[in-house]
């Protein structure tokens, strides 16, 4: 089977405006629809409560026809139009799809991150990790999170094996970013962090692209849009992962980045898997 995960920064802007980087957007969404993917996995929708209007519904269906998706968004008390989660599955799939609440720190589990897909072999969870946000201030939350999100994944586990994915929000190892000691106790880089993603693997997971590729540097799946250079020079962060059950590491045969071409921000991942 074969996986892909992106965050789209906008699933709302990328159907329907036509703006450059919306243009750039919509040429990476036509190769992910290319690649015939089981299920992919998009974060940051930032659709409305309410989810998609007509516009957006038919300028999606041109470009998946053969999927079915599940969504969520983000509600009441959280902000409007945040963060938000997206699964699409191919027609067909025997799929239950469910919008779990792990009992993070308000309002984290209104904001529409995370959906779990039930598969007859295996769990699809997806999810977007909330960001410690400028100046840590959302650091401690985002610990409990952390700490939350383990519990949950290995609940899990202990029923059948899961494939997670998604916007980690954090590069494990100093490997996993490109200037690690400039960034040490940034958002994404701090020692809390890490651990808390250390702990994750530790219940019994694996970061199926370090188990595929060793400690290759250089491979990174974000690039800040602040700085224009960055993609050029690959000044770039790991933070989107396939994990996978330690039960079923070897089933895998493919963990790697797609090409984003000039768009800055994220890349999708894949994953492939017997």
């Amino acid at each position: 089977m074969k996986f892909i995960s992106w965050n789209i920064d906008s699933l709302n802007a990328a159907l329907t405006s036509d703006s450059a980087r919306a243009l750039l957007t919509r040429d990476v969404l036509a190769s992910i629809a290319e690649s015939g993917a089981d299920i992919i996995a998009i974060q940051e929708t930032k659709l409305p409560t309410a989810g998609m209007n007509a516009k957006q519904k038919a300028a999606l269906e041109k470009f998946f026809p053969d999927y079915d998706y599940a969504w969520v968004s983000s509600c009441e008390p959280a902000r409007k139009g945040y963060a938000g989660t997206m699964a699409l599955y191919k027609k067909g799939l025997s799929v239950r799809a469910d919008y779990p609440k792990i009992g993070a720190p308000e309002p984290m589990d209104c904001e529409g991150r995370m959906i779990t897909l039930e598969l007859p072999d295996f769990f699809f969870n997806l999810v977007y990790t909330p960001n410690a946000g400028d100046g840590l201030r959302r650091l401690s939350e985002r610990q409990i999170w952390d700490q939350k999100y383990a519990e949950y994944l290995r609940s899990l586990d202990a029923v059948k094996p899961v494939i997670s994915c998604g916007d980690y929000n954090v590069a494990h190892e100093e490997i996993d970013l490109a200037n690690p000691a400039s960034n040490h106790m940034s958002a994404g880089f701090t020692d809390e962090e890490r651990a808390g993603f250390t702990h994750l693997l530790s219940c019994g997971f694996v970061d199926t692209f370090r188990h595929v590729h060793g400690n290759v540097p250089g491979a990174y799946s974000w690039w800040a849009q602040r700085i224009k250079t960055s993609k050029i020079n690959n000044s770039g962060w790991r933070i989107d992962y396939f994990l996978v059950s330690e039960r079923i590491k070897d089933k895998v045969t493919k963990s790697e980045m797609m090409d984003s071409g000039p768009r800055q921000d994220h890349a999708p991942i894949i994953l492939e898997i017997d």
